[in-house]
């Protein structure tokens, strides 16, 4: 499995996975709106993209990754926001080469902790994080609100 850090010229490869992902979550499946968003990120430097190819070097995977601080701890931190591997590649690897290379690149940033957040139902995207070192925070609730 190959992981590449998306630029502009790559986003019709990361766009398809985007609009999967988003419509996994309950949004319709949009590939305009999701390429758009992402050349939107890209272009003003705002978030990192991977994107996981197979051994025929097909995009299978993608991982959206937010730069943002911490306050506390006076230090960068990442938010992985979204990360999703095509159904037919699940099982892979692409997950696990997603989060290796996500974790590298923040290591080489100076970046002292990734944040993620799933669904309490994807289980299964649960027991990558947890065998990839993530924990559930026991200290901080999550909180959302949703604004008009």
């Amino acid at each position: 499995m190959k992981v590449i850090r998306a630029q502009l010229a790559d986003i019709t490869q990361a766009a398809p996975l985007f609009a999967a992902y988003r419509e996994f979550y309950g949004e319709p499946y949009d590939l305009e709106s999701s390429a758009t968003f992402l050349v939107s990120r890209l272009a003003r430097d705002q978030s990192i993209v991977l994107i996981a190819r197979d051994d025929a070097d097909a995009p299978v995977g993608f991982a959206q990754i937010y730069p943002a601080f911490s306050s506390t701890r006076l230090a960068p931190i990442w938010i992985l926001n979204d990360l999703f591997v095509a159904e037919q590649a699940r099982g892979t690897g692409a997950a696990d080469a997603l989060l290796e290379t996500a974790s590298k690149l923040a290591v080489e940033a100076g970046v002292i902790a990734i944040e993620l957040a799933t669904a309490h139902t994807n289980l299964r995207a649960q027991a990558v994080y947890d065998r990839s070192g993530y924990a559930v925070d026991e200290v901080y609730q999550h909180y959302a609100k949703q604004l008009p």
